[in-house]
């Protein structure tokens, strides 16, 4: 009989069995501790005769003992037992205090000095062990295929189009305004709907291939069009550009906020009536189930939490 035939037979009955035998060397107390009648083990020693081509239990002066492969095979039948006992039971339950497992977030760049910060202060506070890679996301980068090969563990930002084959959950919304340099003459005239179509705007690289934003896609549902001008890659240059240009901002208000402490910079309203930007976590399925990527996700809806207030 081939190798591969006599693996076939191995079941974790015949498992137990084996390592029962080996243990009471007796075929009675293995029958009595199993359950089982006597002729039923019997016919089970032999079987694993066949399959190991070893006798297993011999007769000795005090009894049946096992043979020299019998020994080795009760320590294998017992890691076998063992690893069988781990795949049925449920994962060790996730401890962030002590994990030093490293976390992969996914997140555009204009959420740096927003939720990124807050997101690591709760890490730090919760799992001093752990580590945390942000994985900045751009055109270039499939965050989907990220998430279902695990590379990522979840990802956040705001998308006119979600993927249908993630999970999500929404994190926050924000509204809409425009950022300008303070000496910018429309600052004490008034942002109006004609300034701001012909004003010269600055904008973000797309983060993701062939999608307009959604405050393009807004002005194009109403017929409307601005003149972009400029593009820069990183949220961060945002405030150093403007303070040295007449150029025009649109984002989110918390953003905007943020950057009008420390910078010469004015916050408008939106002239124009746009939805309010919503700001959602991806994850996949293959990590939905998984205690530390769970907790993970409630680090960061925790954190999301704080943006508005």
């Amino acid at each position: 009989m081939s190798q591969q035939r006599l693996m076939d037979q191995l079941d974790t009955n015949l498992l137990r069995v084996l390592h029962t035998l080996l243990t009471e060397r007796s075929v009675t107390r293995t029958a009595m501790k199993l359950g089982q009648s006597q002729p039923a083990i019997s016919n089970m020693l032999k079987r694993l005769r066949e399959i190991t081509g070893d006798a297993i239990l011999v007769r000795g002066k005090n009894g049946m003992t096992a043979t020299e492969r019998g020994e080795e095979l009760l320590l294998l039948a017992r890691q076998g037992l063992n690893v069988l006992e781990s795949i049925a039971s449920p994962a060790p339950a996730f401890m962030p205090a002590s994990t030093q497992r490293i976390f992969h977030l996914g997140a555009p760049d204009y959420l740096s000095a927003l939720l990124i910060p807050l997101i690591i202060e709760k890490l730090r506070e919760q799992a001093p062990n752990a580590g945390l890679t942000v994985h900045a996301l751009n055109a270039g980068f499939d965050y989907a295929a990220g998430l279902e090969s695990g590379e990522l563990d979840c990802v956040i930002g705001n998308w006119p189009d979600l993927p249908p084959h993630l999970h999500l959950a929404q994190l926050f919304e924000d509204e809409v305004v425009c950022m300008v340099n303070r000496k910018h003459p429309v600052v004490s005239k008034g942002l109006s709907i004609k300034y701001y179509l012909e004003m010269a705007h600055l904008a973000p690289t797309p983060y993701m291939m062939g999608h307009r934003s959604i405050i393009d896609t807004a002005l194009a549902e109403q017929g409307l069009k601005r003149k972009i001008q400029m593009t820069i890659p990183y949220f961060g240059m945002v405030p150093y550009v403007l303070s040295r240009t007449d150029l025009i901002f649109t984002t989110s208000r918390s953003f905007a906020v943020q950057c009008a402490k420390d910078w010469p910079i004015d916050v408008l309203p939106m002239p124009v009536t746009v939805p309010k930007m919503k700001f959602f976590m991806l994850w996949h399925e293959r990590a939905h189930a998984a205690a530390e990527v769970q907790w993970l996700r409630r680090i960061v809806a925790e954190a999301s939490a704080k943006v508005m207030v």
